[in-house]
């Protein structure tokens, strides 16, 4: 179960000592990660409540983007613009599944087009969060078979990602290519469904649902 079903600590493991800002050894690394993470780090940490806040150049997907926010903000999940100096080198965005928040590098603002599809990968991470139960817990779940992804999908993610998270994230960098599919999937979160009534859950999503009491177990 553990192999699909992973706890997202694949995020939310850099925060390792629990840092106030003025103990941040480090700037843009996990250690300030961390440190926002926790929330103890908020200064120039706002929360993103419209895309217009991302500038004018996310008018291409303004009703996409003002649909995720919303949906977000629903399940209790927020979205945040933060400086680049509490990412580590490189990191544009990240979910926390702790506390349901994603973090967003302003750094990266200038290029609308690959931040539109880091919106959408951290916002599937939501969506799977939500799939595993509850956003309550600290577990992930899979919406789609893992043989759904596209093989090229796949095999960038394999160049990028470890082999415990490799199909979590292959999944999250499908959802950022396709207009919509990540706002459809947290609009279900919000919804009134469950996630599994909308998405046919995979066996072992499907056992783990069971296990926890999330549905009935099959007679």
């Amino acid at each position: 179960m553990k192999k699909f079903l992973a706890s997202l600590f694949a995020a939310a493991a850099f925060a390792s000592p629990v840092l106030a800002e003025d103990k941040v050894k480090t700037w843009r690394s996990f250690d300030s990660l961390g440190c926002m993470m926790l929330r103890e780090c908020k200064e120039d940490v706002v929360e993103l409540t419209t895309w217009s806040e991302l500038g004018p150049e996310y008018g291409i997907a303004a009703e996409e983007l003002d649909a995720i926010i919303a949906a977000l903000k629903k399940v209790g999940a927020t979205i945040y613009l933060a400086d680049e100096r509490y990412f580590a080198f490189r990191m544009r965005g990240v979910y926390d599944v702790r506390f349901n928040n994603i973090f967003l590098n302003k750094f990266y603002l200038d290029q609308p087009t690959k931040m539109i599809q880091v919106i959408r990968h951290e916002g599937w991470h939501t969506a799977q969060d939500c799939m595993a139960g509850t956003l309550e817990n600290t577990f992930t779940a899979l919406i789609f078979p893992e043989e759904d992804v596209p093989d090229w999908i796949r095999r960038g993610a394999e160049r990028t990602y470890a082999k415990n998270v490799l199909p979590f994230e292959a999944e999250a960098m499908w959802a950022m290519y396709i207009e919509d599919k990540t706002k459809e999937a947290l609009e279900v979160c919000a919804g009134p469904k469950k996630m599994w009534e909308y998405y046919s859950p995979t066996p072992l999503t499907g056992e783990w649902l069971e296990q926890e009491g999330f549905i009935k177990k099959k007679s």
